[in-house]
């Protein structure tokens, strides 16, 4: 399956943004769909993933209360809906599709294109 990401961006800190992933197939309900994001020079870490059949959401602690995982079934699309964001979100955020409940990329099968999110102070 291939993933189509849209959305990232230059904002400012305290500013909102969406990215949005596309898959290119039906993600069945079986599936977990994750967001990751790296910063330059770090590694690459987990952000959020949702269980597509029942909507089961997990996120990372240093983006609770301010990121939203959401999923349009029938469009096959998750969305990220970042709020509040802060300078140290910067990253390329990249979406992923997998079989496991896991905050682990190694658990994913199929990777977006990834987009750059910069936030400015």
């Amino acid at each position: 399956v291939q993933l189509v990401q849209s959305g990232g961006g230059l904002v400012q800190a305290g500013d909102s943004l969406r990215l949005s992933c596309v898959a290119s197939e039906r993600i069945y309900s079986s599936n977990f769909m994750g967001w990751f994001r790296q910063a330059p020079g770090k590694e690459r870490e987990f952000v959020a993933r949702i269980a597509w059949g029942y909507g089961h959401t997990r996120y990372a602690d240093s983006v609770k209360g301010r990121f939203t995982i959401s999923k349009d079934g029938p469009a096959n699309t998750v969305y990220l809906q970042m709020n509040n964001l802060k300078p140290e979100d910067t990253a390329v955020y990249s979406c992923a599709i997998g079989r496991y409940s896991s905050n682990y990329d190694r658990d994913y099968d199929s990777w977006g294109q990834g987009t750059q999110v910069t936030v400015s102070s």
